[in-house]
């Protein structure tokens, strides 16, 4: 099930948000920059500013089994320009068709704001997740240029 998050899933989401950035951080950045207690405060505060945003500046989708959270995404838009800022699937529930679910609910979000383009930034070292991407049909943004570790990707909205 793919609901809209509460300020009562904040602890899960920012658990969740760790424990997949982990997976892709692990061995490229040292671990204090996405693990440890200060880090999760951190990330705790950035989602419960993006659960408490407005509907017309994003959102913050949970995926959910069994009462359980799996995924979460968020989107923001900010100056007419409409960011997926975070995709993040449990990595124990990976290849299940999550993180699909979730993409297919912010386009169907993004469809009912009159949203035509998103763009996201992914991690260079997140090879599953640009395969992910590019499966959802985002594409590289050919003008850019080498912006540091990350990859910019947009996508068109039909």
């Amino acid at each position: 099930m793919i609901r809209n998050a509460r300020p009562a899933d904040l602890d899960a989401i920012a658990a969740l948000h760790t424990r997949a950035r982990a997976t892709y951080y692990q061995g490229h950045i040292p671990e204090e920059a996405y693990a440890g207690e200060a880090e999760l405060a951190r990330t705790r505060e950035g989602w419960t500013v993006a659960v408490a945003r407005e509907a017309a500046e994003g959102g913050v989708l949970c995926a959910e089994e069994g009462g359980e959270l799996t995924g979460v995404a968020a989107f923001r838009t900010q100056d007419g320009e409409t960011t997926l800022t975070q995709l993040h699937v449990d990595p124990v529930r990976w290849r299940r068709g999550t993180g699909a679910a979730l993409h297919e609910a912010c386009l169907e979000a993004w469809r009912r704001a009159g949203v035509r383009r998103v763009r996201l930034e992914v991690y260079e070292h997140n090879l599953r997740a640009q395969a992910f991407y590019a499966a959802q049909g985002w594409v590289p943004d050919p003008s850019a240029t080498s912006s540091g570790s990350h990859r910019t990707l947009w996508l068109d909205v039909a």
